[in-house]
């Protein structure tokens, strides 16, 4: 699927171009490929330098709450859960094991360590699949689950923000907390409903009306300030929590007389490791999207979904940030190059900046997903994985086109 969304990005360019050479006489038109594509390889290097170090520093942390048993409690404290929502899952089995931390990588916005975890998870549950080539409901449902994002911590959207020049990187985190809750909300949703899975058991609902309560404790505290003040107040628990947490880790460490700097280090190396295997996947989606705009496809796409909306009588703002929402279910990282190409464009801080942001937060990349997580088990027949998984794409990017408006509307 990356392959073909590539590919038409530069022939979408190369059409418009030449039609633009030939019918309206635009001599420059190639020449503005040209220096897009060695501009955006150039651009897509240094975002990729820049993440280096940051990347090596949450990856650090991450390795520090693995030593010291955060990832162990976490699994003890949701195993109740899913043991309910995986009625086929025995208790304790190595499959809620994985889930759980990759769970735990994706609340903190750790998408490269996620996916590991949930191979890892995909292929304990497979031990389990009565029909290897079909996907099984407790596959269906961690896919769902994961696919719709659940980023308590997205470290790696503040990373490209600040990489971008935002005035305050962390300034997105509230909103994409609620749109990450929406997606995955209605990912759940959808599969109980498809699967029969009663969400009103006690305990399932006693974890979801935790959640929920929370969710809405956030909507309920925000709504009654004023827009300066929520904004200061977002960025000022956003800062809170994430310092908290690697306070927590290393408070572990010294509690479970783990070695923390040692783990850094190690954690560091990987995040080191995993910047320099993102450098050729940045380049090649930066600069087929820099020709894609360049060639004015990207303005023609934009300018008629602008009409239709204003057909509508609506706000056409959130249009330039469409991109990003467009290619979530398809790519991760075409979206997150769509994600940087708005920020660069439009600025880290403007309204399509942050929109972009909130939308690349609120749900995870649902055609990626199945392709990978379930070509890793030999599943063909993926039976309402792709369905429900894109009901919580949609409910996601709505929600975060909504809470974009709210916020810094």
């Amino acid at each position: 699927m990356l392959n073909i969304i590539w590919i038409f990005f530069f022939a979408a360019a190369f059409v418009v171009a030449l039609i633009k050479l030939l019918a309206f006489g635009d001599t420059q038109i190639f020449a503005q490929l040209m220096a897009a594509m060695f501009s955006l390889s150039k651009i897509a290097f240094e975002i990729s330098l820049g993440l280096t170090g940051v990347l090596a520093l949450w990856l650090g942390v991450m390795k520090i709450g693995e030593r010291s048993g955060f990832i162990e409690l976490l699994t003890s404290w949701l195993s109740p859960l899913f043991v309910r929502l995986m009625p086929e899952v025995p208790k304790n089995h190595p499959a809620l094991g994985a889930i759980v931390m990759n769970m735990s990588a994706n609340a903190l916005g750790l998408d490269n360590a996620a996916t590991p975890l949930g191979i890892k998870a995909m292929q304990e549950l497979q031990k389990l699949n009565p029909l290897k080539d079909t996907a099984s409901n407790a596959q269906i449902l961690f896919l769902v689950i994961n696919t719709s994002a659940v980023t308590l911590f997205p470290v790696t959207i503040f990373t490209y923000r600040a990489q971008m020049g935002a005035a305050n990187p962390t300034d997105v985190f509230i909103p994409i907390l609620i749109a990450t809750y929406a997606s995955t909300f209605m990912g759940l949703l959808v599969v109980a409903t498809v699967q029969k899975i009663n969400l009103f058991e006690k305990v399932i609902l006693a974890y979801l009306g935790g959640f929920t309560a929370l969710v809405f404790g956030l909507l309920t505290y925000f709504s009654s300030l004023p827009q300066a003040e929520m904004l200061e107040q977002s960025a000022l628990i956003s800062n809170v929590i994430l310092f908290s947490l690697v306070m927590l880790f290393i408070s572990g460490a010294v509690i479970k007389r783990v070695n923390a700097y040692e783990a850094f280090v190690d954690g560091a190396k990987e995040g080191f490791e995993t910047a320099i295997k993102i450098i050729p996947y940045l380049v090649a989606m930066l600069v087929a999207i820099g020709v894609f705009r360049a060639s004015g496809a990207l303005d023609l796409l934009a300018d008629g979904l602008r009409g239709l909306v204003l057909a509508f009588g609506m706000d056409t703002r959130f249009i330039d940030a469409l991109p990003t929402a467009l290619m979530k279910p398809f790519s991760g990282s075409g979206a997150r190059a769509m994600m940087i190409d708005t920020m660069q464009v439009h600025g880290a801080d403007s309204f399509a900046g942050r929109l972009a942001s909130i939308v690349q937060g609120s749900t995870e990349t649902t055609f990626y997903v199945l392709a990978v997580y379930f070509g890793s088990v030999g599943i063909k027949n993926i039976r309402h994985a792709a369905a429900c998984g894109l009901a919580a794409d949609a409910a996601g990017i709505t929600a975060a086109i909504t809470i974009a408006y709210w916020f810094f509307g």
